[in-house]
């Protein structure tokens, strides 16, 4: 396998053609084909607004697809990566019953059911098998659904992919589920080089074994797409042989793998008439969509998204990745597109990619804007627009073009882009939202700009931010500014970010204005951030009594694994049950301090984490039954002791914690004397977020302190 000259390209369109699908799909999931054609008609663009729901929505197809493919580079972007690998990294980003599944219960959801199994300490692939879960629940659409990632790592080489995939997919299925899974993935990985469709199904079907239902039903459709010219009497067809009222279960793998090839077979090449057919069709809709999409975008490339109706305006590359690891919530096709194309080079021993010194927003894709979107206004048009520009960088290729007019006082050209959930998603219903900001008080946000070398005049651009306040109204916060003469250019535009009462940070945007009121053009080159926070989070003094609650944004920017978390009387109010739980913030921090004054209640532990990276990566310092104090590493489904000691402690007893990380060396802290440094060389973990952490019991505390480590 060699990484092609188009590789980075074809996984943004491939990540591209997933979202949109899955976005198309979504708001009619379930329904048959009758009843789509009653509403719809042919669905040949996004209904949402029909159907009253937002466009950018948690879903699990997208979420588990994103996710999932992280195990390669937590077990060091192996080849050789195992089921139980893979199974481990759903237990460490899984928060059962909040995030990325559906949660549909034991024999009922295929991947709740495995998730249990996984817990128990059944690992996989026996957590998947047929023996285990019987027939009709591993056989269920989730193994393909996933699979779009494992594919994408491995271009131009299907055998790779398919290996990948059946590894992947006996997490939580077996038989026709793994057969259509290592269909997709193989099909998709050869699409990097073939974009003949029979050619490529013919690869898929060439690694399942051929007296299986999907190598069967395959063979059904090629020979129908001779016979047939209309693609309704194809899913006639499909509907009589291959059908829902055929299979068991809720959402079976071979009737909706049937709608996949279906749109392949008849869709003509065309990126929007292949998701027209399989949406259409009905059944489980964005999933379906989403892989197909993902398909024809690998195939066709980021030019197949030209003709036609636009579909990546409206999205804006905005998605959402609801996991243990809360800092990753808000995402963007390129960031997840150069995630996945850097692991697939990892693979194959190549350095990482990484435009623009490795700027969070970089624009270095054609037609990528990263989830910038321009302020509507109350009334009117908005004073800007925004485009992907060619050139105006001075590292990369592309930049973020905003073209302004008609600006003044009250009209002012604002773009933004999200760093929390925005506010339409605050109370998002569906799959479960909840995720850390990116963007804290304390950093520091750079940015660099161009005006046009034709503007008629100068422009202003100021930095501003938006914070959630009370009754999680957006409060907006303004920056440094910069005055730019036509074909003018700054790189060091920044801003130290200062404190928001606790409240989260929603987004980070660009403010314009001309003062002689005349149209032009800026470009940002990039915009990033770097440092940890320097900042205290406690429960925000602006809501007034904890009984009133008039606002929620601040405490869903906490990820909690924890049974419950509440803000009564202390700020953080942390329960857990059974096992630990986890109160997360942040994420991607190397070297900081964290410190906090934490009471325990009735708990067999409680403590700080530091370095969190999902449930079970972290480092920890906690008071333990045995009047004992430890600091830990806790790696997948061991922990070691890093060190202990005899420590004289009660329940409702106030202990001031603090934890240090630097490059390797982790230290822990009590009532300000240094107990433990230690030293990992294993596995160490670099960077992550911070946590609460309690086993059994409860634990409060007023704040939590994150910053800068402390220097003597």
């Amino acid at each position: 396998m060699t990484i092609q000259p188009d590789y980075l390209e074809r996984v943004y369109a491939g990540v591209l053609g997933k979202v949109i699908g899955v976005y198309l799909g979504r708001p009619f999931e379930g329904w048959d084909h009758q009843g789509i054609i009653k509403e719809f008609g042919e669905v040949w663009y996004y209904v949402h607004e029909k159907c009253r729901v937002p466009l950018i929505v948690s879903d699990d197809d997208i979420s588990g697809t994103f996710t999932f493919i992280r195990a390669l580079p937590d077990f060091g972007n192996s080849k050789d990566i195992t089921p139980a690998q893979i199974g481990q990294t759903w237990l460490n980003y899984l928060i059962e019953h909040r995030t990325i599944l559906w949660w549909g219960g034991l024999g009922n959801s295929t991947e709740h059911t495995a998730y249990l199994r996984l817990k128990q300490g059944i690992p996989a692939p026996i957590s998947g098998t047929i023996a285990t879960n019987g027939k009709v629940v591993a056989e269920q659409i989730g193994a393909q659904i996933f699979i779009d990632g494992w594919a994408m790592v491995a271009p131009g080489d299907p055998a790779f992919a398919a290996d990948l995939a059946k590894r992947a997919a006996s997490v939580s299925h077996d038989g026709e589920a793994v057969y259509a899974a290592q269909v997709l993935a193989a099909m998709e990985s050869y699409a990097f080089l073939e974009p003949d469709i029979d050619k490529l199904i013919d690869c898929g079907v060439s690694f399942i074994p051929k007296d299986s239902v999907i190598y069967k039903m395959i063979s059904d459709l090629r020979e129908w797409r001779s016979t047939y010219s209309d693609w309704y009497d194809g899913l006639r067809q499909i509907q009589a042989k291959y059908g829902y009222d055929k299979y068991g279960g809720n959402c079976h793998i071979v009737p909706n793998h049937a709608l996949i090839q279906l749109g392949l077979l008849y869709g003509d090449g065309s990126f929007e008439k292949s998701l027209m057919i399989t949406n259409t069709s009905g059944w489980d809709t964005d999933c379906n969509a989403g892989n197909i999409g993902c398909l024809m975008g690998i195939r066709n490339g980021l030019a197949g998204f030209e003709p036609g109706m636009d579909f990546r305006g409206p999205v804006a590359d905005r998605l959402y990745l609801p996991t243990a690891e809360g800092s990753h919530v808000i995402s963007d096709a390129l960031i997840e597109s150069y995630s996945i194309a850097n692991i697939g080079r990892a693979l194959q021993g190549l350095p990482a990619v990484l435009p623009k010194n490795g700027s969070r927003f970089h624009f270095d894709l054609p037609g990528a804007v990263q989830g910038f979107q321009v302020e509507k206004l109350v009334e009117g048009r908005s004073p800007a627009q925004i485009y992907s520009a060619v050139g105006h960088s001075q590292t990369g290729s592309r930049s973020l073009g905003i073209s302004f007019a008609h600006t003044g006082p009250g009209q002012e050209a604002r773009v933004a882009t999200p760093t929390f959930l925005p506010q339409d998603a605050i109370n998002m219903s569906g799959y479960a939202l909840a995720g850390c900001p990116t963007l804290y008080p304390g950093q520091t946000v750079t940015a660099s700009l161009e005006a046009d070398v034709a503007n008629a005049g100068p422009a202003t651009v100021h930095l501003y931010l938006r914070h959630y306040g009370q009754k999680d109204i957006l409060k907006r916060v303004y920056g440094p500014s910069v005055l730019l003469e036509p074909g003018e250019r700054t790189s060091d535009l920044s801003w130290r970010i200062p404190e928001t009462g606790s409240f989260p940070i929603a987004e980070i945007g660009l403010e314009i204005a001309s003062p002689q009121r005349l149209p032009g053009n800026i470009y940002l080159d990039y915009l990033t951030w770097s440092g940890v926070p320097d900042t205290s989070f406690s429960r925000p003094a602006e809501l007034g009594s904890s009984w009133d609650n008039p606002g929620k944004a601040w405490r869903t920017s906490w990820i909690s694994s924890a049974s419950d978390f509440v803000d009564i009387r202390e700020g953080f109010r942390v329960i857990q049950n059974q096992g630990t739980g986890l109160l997360i913030q942040g994420g991607d921090w190397q070297d900081y301090r964290v410190e906090s004054v934490i009471t325990p209640h009735l708990v067999l532990a409680a403590g700080l984490a530091v370095r969190v990276q999902g449930l079970s990566r972290y480092y920890a310092l906690k008071v333990i039954e045995g009047q004992k104090i430890q600091m830990v590493k806790t790696w997948y489904d061991h922990e070691v002791i890093l060190g202990e000691a005899d420590f004289k402690w009660e329940f409702g007893q106030a202990v001031e914690m603090a934890l240090e990380v630097e490059g390797q060396c982790i230290r822990g802290y009590v009532d300000g004397t240094m107990l433990f440094s230690s030293v990992d060389n294993d596995n160490p973990l670099l960077s992550g977020g911070v946590a609460l952490l309690v086993t059994e019991g409860r634990l409060s505390t007023e704040k939590v302190r994150v910053g800068p480590l402390l220097r003597k």
